[in-house]
């Protein structure tokens, strides 16, 4: 996820989304009353891609029946019961299926993200227009809505196991990764995610590591300003990095190459989000007094970049955007940050992803692991359509090629997080 000057172009081919609108089983409102609109988000359900890849996946009844759910609950403790349970579902489901557990139901890949971005959706959408008959405050709905979001997107399903290695003496590593949203999908709404592919596939999987096995547990965020400034990835990460030994954020980076980010920018580059919202600011945090403008990765970025992990190659990023300290102009900075400096981009640019970067980071930071807990970025290449496939208007949701280079981007960032967890153990053994 990197929108910026120079990647623009990019963009248009980052994170490729579809899942599909809900049909016939809306909850419909009280008469006399006025359903709250659907998001910017929720109306993209409306197109035909992302209605095809909910059919071709076996995720078009998960609204209609979330509906039906909803229907059926005499208070606001039911209601608030099964959101928590059907989110939850969705998301096993999501797992999974990726990670070939039960049918397919549908010819659409096993590993693709989609689905789960599509039918949260038409699930958040249902539960917006919702008018049930014993009353609910907006400010009920909200909460309704939060704990579908957490739910529904894992944050709520990291299971970390007992024990531990290195940090937490021996036994299993613990890992926590994170992954997006599907984004800027008024370019190419056929867009899929290869990090959100990347977090149904490792979440609840162990990788064996010369260093030993480390278990992975992972979540995925939304792509919006909002619930970045809302405080949704510290609310998510805080009770378990003391808990792990080994955190990665992960999103969308470049054409063709893996980067580890070496340096997170305190600064938001205004580039429309999902709900088509722009931001520029410094990145809203608690105690912005002792805000930093600079948080680097604690990752051990040497031994990945020198590791065979694949056919992309991994580079260690280290450039940076600033203004320098005493100057009003920004400047790239190729080798990091000078002293005293305002950040402009980190090496992760200026949007969401090196937004969850520096916030995870800095929550490590403030939580007193810096010296302990290894945890950065990584940015996986483009998810690229096949050579024929590249016209949004006319081409297919899917193609060989297009699967192929996701398969291979998770089984990279697999390989990485291996090289990461065992390189990790050896410098603090």
């Amino acid at each position: 996820m990197r929108p910026l000057r120079v990647r623009i172009g990019v963009l248009g081919l980052a994170l490729v989304a579809g899942l599909a609108a809900p049909t016939a089983a809306t909850a419909a409102p009280r008469a006399g009353s006025a359903a709250p609109a659907p998001t910017v988000e929720e109306l993209r359900l409306d197109g035909g891609v992302p209605r095809e890849i909910l059919r071709r996946s076996g995720f078009a009844t998960v609204a209609p029946a979330f509906a039906r759910g909803l229907g059926r609950t005499g208070s606001y403790r039911e209601a608030r019961a099964l959101v928590a349970r059907e989110g939850a579902a969705l998301w096993r489901r999501a797992v999974d299926r990726v990670q070939g557990r039960g049918p397919a139901r549908g010819d659409l890949s096993r590993d693709d993200d989609r689905p789960l971005y599509w039918a949260r959706l038409g699930m958040t959408r249902e539960l917006r227009a919702w008018e049930p008959g014993f009353g609910l405050s907006e400010r009920q709905r909200a909460a309704l809505l939060t704990e579908l979001e957490r739910t529904s997107r894992g944050q709520t399903d990291l299971r970390l196991p007992r024990g531990g290695h290195g940090r937490h003496g021996k036994g299993v590593k613990r890992v926590l990764l994170t992954g997006f949203d599907p984004f800027t999908l008024d370019r190419d709404i056929r867009i899929s995610n290869p990090s959100g592919a990347v977090a149904l596939a490792l979440d609840g999987t162990v990788i064996d590591t010369p260093d030993g096995p480390a278990r992975v547990e992972t979540a995925v965020f939304p792509v919006r300003w909002a619930d970045f400034g809302q405080g949704t990835v510290e609310r998510a990460l805080r009770p378990y990095l003391p808990r792990v030994d080994l955190f990665t954020t992960v999103s969308q980076g470049r054409v063709g190459r893996f980067d580890v980010e070496r340096t997170n920018g305190a600064w938001r580059g205004g580039f429309p989000d999902n709900a088509n919202v722009s931001r520029t600011e410094t990145v809203p945090v608690t105690d912005p007094a002792s805000q930093p403008q600079w948080t680097t990765t604690t990752l051990p970025y040497a031994a990945i970049t020198a590791a065979d992990t694949g056919r992309f190659p991994v580079y260690d990023n280290t450039s940076v955007t600033e203004i320098p300290a005493g100057a009003t102009e920004a400047v790239v900075r190729p080798d990091g940050p000078t002293p005293g400096s305002t950040a402009r981009e980190g090496g992760g640019g200026n949007y969401l992803s090196n937004e969850i970067a520096y916030r995870a980071t800095l929550l490590r930071d403030r939580l007193g692991l810096h010296g302990t807990l290894p945890g950065g970025h990584v940015h996986t290449p483009v998810l690229q359509f096949g050579a024929g496939n590249t016209d949004p208007a006319t081409g297919a949701v899917t193609d060989p090629e297009f699967v192929r280079n996701r398969l291979d981007i998770v089984a990279q960032t697999r390989a990485i997080v291996g090289v990461a967890v065992s390189a990790a153990g050896t410098d603090r053994g």
